[in-house]
């Protein structure tokens, strides 16, 4: 703990808690490996594809945290959750939920597969089914798979996942934010919900 004063010196911005830490950081696990039966249980994983705004990553990552979700997935572009905006907003989730960073996307998503997950890529598409009907099929294994703000998920991304997934919704509303989208979807498809 330090005054005010010397945080902000040292680390250029207001610390308002006046608190600081300095950690290093372990190398991160292979994906595969991440997914393996010989890490525990692990039955529903988040990907999130290029996701720019730490805050929605820490809010996805705290989603996750609160929602259940046994791993989250990055690809290469996305923002990184050890960056002290997603930290905070994340209320330290990051460092508790299971996480690793894809290295070759969309190909990474066959990793998936062979780890036995369906994928379900959550989209406005003209194939897409309801998050209601996904929940109905009871899949054993889910990866839900999320992109980016304003984009959403890429062409090959959406060509490489199993389902089209959509949140129904009203008012005339088409999308929700990817945080929240999370949020909704994690609730959804938690044990137990069908």
């Amino acid at each position: 703990a330090v005054t005010p004063a010397l945080a902000e010196r040292v680390t250029g911005y207001h610390v308002h808690r006046g608190a600081l830490a300095s950690m290093q950081r372990k190398p991160l696990p292979d994906a595969g490996a991440l997914l393996s039966p010989g890490t525990g249980d692990v039955r529903r994983v988040a990907v999130f594809e290029d996701i720019v705004d730490h805050a929605n990553l820490g809010a996805a990552f705290r989603n996750a945290a609160a929602l259940g979700v046994d791993a989250v997935l990055l690809t290469p572009r996305c923002a990184d959750p050890l960056y002290r905006r997603a930290v905070k907003v994340s209320m330290g989730s990051v460092f508790h939920v299971p996480w690793t960073r894809l290295t070759s996307w969309p190909e990474d998503l066959a990793l998936l597969r062979q780890a036995g997950f369906t994928t379900a890529a959550l989209c406005l598409s003209d194939r897409s089914i309801t998050l209601d009907e996904l929940v109905a099929r009871r899949y054993e294994k889910l990866a839900l798979v999320f992109g980016t703000e304003g984009d959403g998920l890429t062409p090959r991304a959406l060509a490489a996942a199993d389902a089209h997934v959509r949140i129904p919704m009203d008012a005339g509303v088409d999308s929700l934010n990817v945080a929240a989208a999370s949020a909704v979807a994690f609730y959804a498809t938690r044990a137990g919900s069908a």
